[in-house]
């Protein structure tokens, strides 16, 4: 599966009802976001809203697992969506992924990130802004995006490396070469931007080790936003960042993770100044904070269960940046030591929308 480009072509398909959402994604949106460079923006204020609506925790998964024709099939016909693991909202995270409002590692349970990327549609539809998932805002997403789909695995990818386990120490991390993956799982889980126990339970009986192996996974990264960021907002009541072009039209939105009480991200205006893809991590107790008994400056190795995950985003106020994350399913439910924590696939995605200068305004 190679991702494709998602563009205006994409969804202006004749026989798809994207058609509505082209013209608003990149036009009825500039209403409501046309300040973002300078933190104004009426969209910030719109947020604020929905914050206060649906932060709650997490439902618990139901005992009753939807199936591929289930999910593939579900349709909305009204109300809120289902408590616990459901197949509407499985299929609902696939399309927000695929059209730039990322719900962050799929897990098909509704909660909080959920809602950020229902509001993020509702923005670039023009519509009132409230998170909740309604008969409009389903209408007028894309449907005939891939949902859940068939994958052959492969030689190249059972074939690593691997490491056994991540170690929780920073010390016995730098012994290694690199940070990889633990295992063809992990490294799915990634590759499709799923949790890896929804990853089992959609395939019970498959070795993922093998080659010729054939798994069910979301279709959410064969489409990839490639519309250029101009200017960023770390929304910290919220924990989401958002990204916007150059005419102030909001191209994507990310859950995240910023900052903390003990170690808070910074205030105002910064702009990025270099992007680092595979990026080792340069711990230093006298810079950032101590890890453990880890009191000498220490090379965390790159890959994908370093510390700052695969890619570091540099920002001109030293020490801090946007960076990813070796656990997905914890972006904005725990904390960060004062930078903007996303999935790894997200932050890979904005690593290559981005570049020096681009202004990132934490409020």
């Amino acid at each position: 599966m190679t991702p494709g480009h998602y563009s205006i072509a994409m969804l202006a398909k004749p026989l798809c009802l994207a058609s509505a959402v082209v013209v608003l994604f990149f036009g009825a949106a500039e209403a409501y976001s046309n300040n973002a460079a300078d933190g104004t923006s009426a969209t910030a204020v719109r947020y604020s809203r929905v914050s206060q609506q649906t932060d709650k925790t997490e439902a618990a998964p139901s005992a009753h697992f939807p199936s591929f024709e289930s999910v593939n099939s579900a349709e909305y016909t009204g109300g809120t969506l289902p408590e616990g693991l459901s197949a509407l909202t499985l299929k609902l995270q696939i399309i927000l992924d695929e059209v730039g409002m990322s719900p962050g590692v799929i897990d098909g349970v509704n909660g909080r990130n959920v809602s950020k990327a229902v509001a993020g549609v509702e923005v670039l539809m023009g519509q009132p802004v409230d998170g909740e998932l309604d008969e409009e805002v389903w209408s007028r997403l894309p449907h005939d995006t891939p949902i859940l789909v068939e994958y052959e695995i492969t030689a190249d990818d059972v074939a690593g490396p691997f490491i056994p386990e991540v170690p929780s120490d920073y010390s016995e991390m730098a012994k290694l070469e690199q940070l990889s993956y633990t295992g063809p799982l992990e490294m799915f889980g990634e590759r499709f931007h799923m949790d890896t126990d929804l990853l089992r339970s959609l395939n019970p009986d498959a070795d993922f080790n093998r080659t010729g192996t054939h798994i069910i996974v979301a279709g959410a990264n064969q489409y990839a936003v490639t519309t250029s960021v101009a200017s960023l907002i770390a929304d910290k009541t919220n924990a989401q960042l958002r990204g916007y072009d150059a005419k102030g039209k909001l191209v994507v939105a990310y859950p995240a993770t910023i900052g903390s009480a003990e170690l808070p991200s910074p205030s105002g205006t910064h702009y990025i100044k270099a992007v680092a893809e595979n990026a080792a991590y340069y711990y230093n107790p006298d810079v950032n904070f101590k890890q453990g008994e880890n009191t000498e400056k220490l090379t965390i190795p790159p890959g994908p269960n370093n510390p700052i995950g695969t890619t570091w985003i540099d920002l001109t106020e030293p020490t801090y940046g946007i960076h990813g994350t070796p656990e997905p399913s914890k972006i904005d439910k725990t904390h960060s030591h004062g930078c903007v924590r996303l999935t790894n696939w997200d932050v890979q995605e904005l690593a290559k929308l981005v570049k020096k200068g681009v202004p990132v305004v934490f409020q």
